[in-house]
């Protein structure tokens, strides 16, 4: 009896952990003309902000411009969180595990849902704040925030440390604030 139990628990997590990752798929590509808010954009606006990171040569210093370079991150982003669940799954498949591994495993699969949604929230804020576009990693107890802008002030990157210290407890010496021209 016990052992259903935990196989209910730990199928719920994997289908709500599998659940925030597509959503935040749904809501990087934003391809079908809706905001964050699921209102209709107008098109124009929607391009706009996705071309004002600025030149990918001043973040990666390649030729690559700005919308195919965070075109690209998020498809790796994506990309490694498919790879986390995969292994993930593949883990908790095992019928090898005692009970400790087990909630390491569930531990660890609620830690990568609630990263997702963190970043989501910190994007959008942070685009609220009125930068055209923005793209936040959490990566254990760092965070890193680059945002398209041209010319970071201060009070600007301020603003943005606000918002991710609001969101996670991050401490603010923790947190790198990249300006993306």
């Amino acid at each position: 009896m016990i052992l259903g139990k935990k196989q209910i628990v730990l199928t719920t997590l994997v289908f709500a952990l599998g659940l925030a990752i597509y959503l935040n798929w749904q809501f990087a590509t934003n391809s079908e003309g809706f905001a964050m808010t699921g209102k209709p954009t107008d098109t124009s606006e929607q391009d706009s902000s996705s071309k004002n990171y600025g030149d990918a040569s001043f973040v990666s210093g390649s030729d690559v411009d700005a919308e195919t370079y965070f075109t690209q991150a998020r498809l790796e982003r994506q990309k490694s969180r498919d790879e986390a669940i995969e292994t993930m799954k593949s883990v908790l498949a095992s019928t090898t595990m005692n009970e400790e591994e087990i909630n390491k495993a569930v531990e660890d699969a609620g830690q990568i849902a609630q990263n997702i949604e963190n970043e989501n929230t910190m994007e959008t804020l942070i685009k609220a704040k009125g930068f055209q576009d923005c793209m936040v990693y959490i990566d254990g107890e760092t965070v890193s925030a680059m945002v398209q802008t041209e010319g970071l002030l201060p009070s600007e990157a301020a603003q943005i440390k606000d918002v991710i210290v609001s969101v996670t407890d991050v401490a603010s010496e923790n947190i790198r604030v990249i300006e993306v021209k």
